[in-house]
């Protein structure tokens, strides 16, 4: 890949925009942002050696850095990258925290970066979660002293926070603060209890470095991918320096950039609103977010947007190369309205013309793959029993077990009526026995692991017989990228591949439905994603491939925006009642769920909620008025 110049450019050199105070790249995806960090920083640590000196070097934990690190440690071990000259200070450390715990920063440095390079033990500082109480104040300021000792950061890496904190600098924290002891946000707790089984094991506290000390880095780059960043980067970028969001005090360092993905800068002004920045290209997408943005903010449905509405908006070029307002409306109305189909495997004997499917043949097979053992229903359960009702040949392929979402206080209570029913059966008494000696942070047994993925197949079954599919078409798939007992997953094989390629060739689907909600908070839909595309590029070229059609579902974390949407589905009161009467069926995901991200509604709720708010945005848009609709991008591979 051709290397992009990510360093930091002056302001009026860099900006598209007057909204922009921070200079950001944009990358298609995080791997291509992550390389380029990691090449700046090998380039840094060869200029230091070229000279004799040593590179320091600030670095940050969490998710985002992971391929940077992985990208160091290849070209140290294929290219020879020496890191001898490297001395490195970590940004923070839960407290209390043993540096032998899987959650320790500690224990992620070294099995991320420091176990596979050539850097001297004694030239790694990273916070420590043991130290006394009485001892921690001192032992802050002299972090800080060390720091300087050897001149200063050379570089500094950073994550950020949906609260906009850096390091674990929380709302509040002072533009000249020091290395301290913090309390951790709730929100900030939130987001690392997937990691921790739930919020209930993190740390209520952490030392970090401060903001002070972070910004007397000579270079700082911050590193931000995803749906669940875009809020927040767009306020730090766009907004004023604020306490309330300590990443905004980056804007007044001189030598700063961010790198994000498509789905972290989607909310900043100039790509997702470009038409208030300067001209634009009108394609078909842009046309159509332009109309629904401008809908919403005139409070007005599509049919009754003037000419004025577009003039005093910023869209007058848009208006100029359609010819006028009534044009535009009837021809963006038509094309959602042609999004609406009761029929979701296409009308049979009908004109299929404007509609988003085909009428033959008229009863397809049809492949939903769901990556958790409750995505079909949850995402697009109406949808599932529309396809059944409707006659076609449904089958549903479970790409994970799902084992490691049930807690040991449900595995426990399943064991104990297995007991209960067979008091000499042995196996049970020694799973039992494990899950009591167990603890959610922990990795499980392979004996409690395979319960636990029982529990979900037979939840899962009964909930497909409840639609009405029989359970020869029911596939568990059980992909070993999963199958580790940890939230850390293996990264995808072949193997993976092969097994989804295999059930694709197998049933020679002209429909597939596939999970593309990539705000999944551990990301275990992004890897099943990742599978379906990698089996799809190899199989293309079959014959039956070429009138398979592939459909990707939201619904769990993250919508479709409107203008987005290719296939929306209504569903009446009846069958939103018979979609959550599904969803029950997953009896240990109820409740008590351990991955619900940020979002604590149980996953019903918000299925329903977010069903009802596309169709009131439908609605409000002047189209008819349904109780639900579920919505999909069609997918051309």
């Amino acid at each position: 890949m051709t290397a992009i110049d990510i360093r930091y450019k002056p302001a009026g050199q860099f900006e598209d925009t007057r909204f922009e105070k921070i200079h950001n790249i944009v990358f298609s995806n995080s791997e291509e942002g992550s390389i380029c960090v990691a090449e700046e920083i090998a380039t840094l640590i060869k200029e230091k050696q070229t000279k004799n000196q040593l590179c320091i070097l600030g670095l940050a934990t969490g998710s985002s850095p992971i391929k940077v690190y992985e990208e160091l440690v290849r070209m140290h071990q294929e290219e020879g990258l020496s890191f001898e000259n490297v001395v490195t200070f970590n940004l923070d450390e839960y407290f209390p925290m043993d540096r032998n715990s899987i959650h320790s920063y500690f224990y992620f440095m070294h099995q991320y970066l420091f176990n596979h390079i050539n850097i001297n033990p004694e030239n790694i500082h990273i916070p420590d979660g043991t130290i006394p109480q009485k001892e921690l104040h001192q032992y802050c300021i002299d972090y800080d002293l060390k720091i300087k000792e050897y001149g200063g950061l050379d570089f500094q890496l950073l994550g950020i926070g949906r609260t906009g904190h850096i390091g674990f600098n929380e709302p509040g924290s002072h533009y000249n603060s020091g290395t301290r002891s913090i309390t951790l946000d709730h929100m900030t707790r939130s987001d690392a209890a997937p990691s921790f089984l739930g919020i209930e094991n993190v740390p209520k506290k952490a030392i970090t470095m401060g903001i002070g000390s972070v910004k007397k880095a000579k270079r700082i780059v911050l590193l931000a991918w995803g749906y669940n960043k875009a809020e927040i980067i767009k306020k730090t970028i766009e907004g004023e320096i604020t306490s309330e969001v300590p990443a905004t005090y980056l804007q007044d360092h001189n030598n700063t950039s961010f790198i994000l993905n498509d789905e972290a800068s989607q909310e900043l002004t100039r790509l997702n609103t470009p038409w208030l920045v300067g001209p634009c290209v009108w394609n078909e997408e842009l046309k159509s977010k332009a109309i629904v943005w401008l809908c919403q903010l005139t409070n007005k449905s599509i049919l009754k947007l003037t000419d004025k509405d577009y003039n005093n908006n910023g869209m007058s070029s848009l208006l100029s190369q359609e010819g006028s307002s009534y044009d535009l409306n009837i021809l963006m109305f038509n094309k959602l309205q042609r999004t609406i189909t009761g029929w979701p495997g296409g009308k049979p004997n009908a004109d299929d013309s404007s509609r988003p499917e085909r009428s033959n043949p008229h009863k397809k097979r049809v492949l939903i793959f769901s990556p958790h053992p409750d995505d079909d229903v949850i995402s697009m359960g109406g949808t599932f029993d529309r396809l059944v009702e409707q006659g076609h040949e449904v089958h549903i392929a479970y790409q994970t077990s799902g084992n490691i979402a049930v807690s040991n206080y449900e595995a426990l209570k399943y064991a104990e009526v297995i007991k209960d029913f067979n008091t000499t059966n042995h196996n049970v008494n020694s799973i039992i026995d494990k899950i009591n000696v167990s603890k959610e942070d922990f990795e499980d047994s392979i004996e409690v692991r395979q319960l636990k993925g029982i529990i979900r197949k037979r939840e899962s079954l009964a909930a497909t017989r409840f639609v009405g599919v029989p359970d020869e078409n029911v596939h568990f798939l059980n992909l070993p990228f999963y199958e580790t007992g940890t939230i850390k997953k293996k990264p995808i094989s072949q193997i993976d591949i092969a097994i989804v390629s295999k059930i694709i060739d197998t049933i020679k689907p002209h429909q597939i439905y596939a999970a593309g909600d990539l705000a999944d908070p551990h990301g275990t839909h992004k890897v099943c994603l990742d599978t379906i595309f990698a089996a799809l590029k190899i199989l293309k070229h079959h014959k039956y491939m070429s009138d398979c059609w592939v459909w990707l579902y939201r619904g769990a974390w993250h919508e479709w925006d409107i203008h987005q949407i290719d296939m929306v589905v209504p569903m009446s009161p009846d069958q939103v009642l018979k979609k959550r009467k599904a969803i029950f069926f997953h009896q240990s995901q109820k409740d008590g769920v351990m991955f619900q991200g940020n979002d604590t509604r149980e996953f019903w709720v918000r299925a329903e909620e977010r069903n009802n708010e596309t169709a009131t945005k439908y609605h409000k848009l002047g189209l008819a008025d349904y109780a639900a609709l579920e919505a999909f991008k069609r997918y051309y591979y």
